[in-house]
């Protein structure tokens, strides 16, 4: 297949595989977008079931140091190795898994480390979100679609949106024709800053003087 995505060598791709069950269907269709990806752009996949990470502990306005754990340590520097990360989780009572939820609690642990610099260094990357639901209405994923644009909102981050397939058993998604076609483009795909809600309002108001 022939790849007409612009992406560079200078971007990497860090793939954040967040379900309780292995080569699910959401891996299956992140592992499909990926293969798109140009063999010069370096991927890394970290599956969260096999780097668990222990409950989050809110330390940042607290006094002394916390101690990180290697796993943490491994996640904090792939993240911030990476150009574009992508969150591969499956729709769980239609959020985020909590494997996916608690690794993203911890970027809220990482905004206070000193030195770190991280709200700074990850504004301009890209946030991709890949999910595999077993309903078909699209609009179920809404609260987890959500999330993730706040979230890349709030460290001005890009957004690529969320590619979604339909998928229960193991396998399904493969038979879900629209989601593997969107696979083979979807990070060839345009993608803007994200914005919060007022943000986004205020935008289209402006625009709609011009």
């Amino acid at each position: 297949m022939t790849n007409h995505s612009p992406l560079t060598a200078d971007r990497s791709f860090l793939f954040v595989l967040g379900s309780s069950r292995a080569d699910g269907n959401t891996e299956i269709l992140a592992r499909a977008a990926a293969e798109a990806l140009p063999a010069d752009v370096p991927q890394r996949w970290i599956d969260l079931n096999g780097l668990p990470l222990p409950d989050f502990q809110d330390g940042r306005h607290e006094d002394g140091d916390w101690p990180v754990p290697e796993s943490e340590r491994t996640l904090r520097e792939a993240t911030l190795e990476a150009t574009d990360i992508v969150i591969a989780s499956p729709l769980y009572w239609y959020t985020l898994s909590a494997h996916t939820k608690r690794y993203l609690d911890y970027w809220s642990g990482w905004l206070g480390v000193p030195g770190l610099d991280f709200k700074k260094r990850m504004a301009g990357r890209t946030l991709w979100a890949v999910t595999a639901m077993a309903e078909e209405d699209e609009a179920v994923a809404d609260g987890l679609v959500t999330t993730l644009n706040n979230t890349a909102a709030y460290l001005r981050m890009r957004f690529g949106g969320v590619l979604l397939g339909n998928g229960s058993r193991p396998g399904q998604v493969r038979d879900d024709a629209r989601a593997m076609a969107r696979a083979e483009t979807y990070f060839a795909g345009e993608t803007r800053p994200a914005l919060f809600p007022a943000e986004a309002h205020a935008e289209r108001a402006v625009g709609s003087l011009v």
